[in-house]
């Protein structure tokens, strides 16, 4: 079984954030990169195919040479070999179409992608990824199973899980429950070294074209500061949240 698994380069969460050019570009400078999180749960769901059943597992990434430390620590993790087309990631759509490109090209079995990667939070890609190849798709996928072709799959829904069966090749977005965040693997020494002898492909895009553009970044708004009322005294807390915070 060949295993394709998705991998976004995306700022870590204690990062400090800051645009630039009046707002219109992210401002990379001293911020620290990470494998997406929700694509991490893939991958190590993925390793365990690899060790239970002999699958092999490519990682690949639409984005600049800045992302090839991202998908060396996936190697490092455990994956055989990794894939990076030379594009900037700033369209889900020409991100998909790549994406799609490279799974046609590799015939791969199964296609696994976070549910969505944490800096645009944008949960398209890997639908999009599998209608521009024609395949099933299953979102929020919080546990999978396969024996021969035959594919197992739950999912979360409002209110509880879903369990669809299903046959490869098909594409799948995961999210915690795929695996634990216990289960999460930290590289060692030994995978390091290996991962420096892994091969890393670049492939140059094909220009899919992009549908959205990117007009102007905006901060979340600052706390406002918090202001504590006596137990005692309702009155005053009910004065608040009527006259000030508008809730009642």
């Amino acid at each position: 079984m060949k295993i394709l698994v998705c991998i976004s380069h995306v700022p870590d969460t204690t990062s400090k954030i800051n645009f630039t050019e009046d707002n219109s570009k992210f401002d990379s400078t001293g911020v620290q990169y990470v494998i997406n999180p929700f694509d991490e749960f893939a991958l190590t769901r993925a390793m365990w195919f690899k060790e239970k059943q002999g699958a092999t597992v490519t990682v690949v990434n639409v984005g600049n040479a800045t992302s090839e430390p991202t998908l060396r620590k996936a190697l490092a993790i455990g994956a055989d070999d990794a894939i990076r087309v030379n594009a900037e990631a700033i369209d889900g759509f020409a991100v998909a179409k790549e994406l799609a490109e490279v799974a046609k090209n590799g015939n791969y079995d199964l296609i696994m992608a976070g549910r969505e990667s944490i800096d645009y939070n944008g949960e398209m890609v890997p639908g999009m990824m599998a209608s521009i190849l024609n395949y099933n798709f299953i979102n929020a996928c919080i546990g999978i199973d396969i024996e021969g072709e035959k594919v197992t799959i739950s999912r979360e829904i409002d209110g509880g899980k879903e369990v669809l069966s299903g046959n490869l090749p098909i594409v799948i977005a995961g999210q915690k429950g795929i695996v634990e965040e216990k289960d999460l693997r930290i590289p060692n020494m030994r995978g390091i070294m290996m991962a420096r002898k892994k091969p890393l492909t670049v492939v140059e895009p094909n220009n899919a074209e992009a549908k959205t553009n990117i007009i102007s970044f905006e901060k979340q708004a600052a706390k406002g500061a918090c202001k504590l009322v006596d137990a005692e005294n309702v009155g005053e807390l009910v004065d608040l949240l009527h006259n000030e915070a508008k809730v009642i």
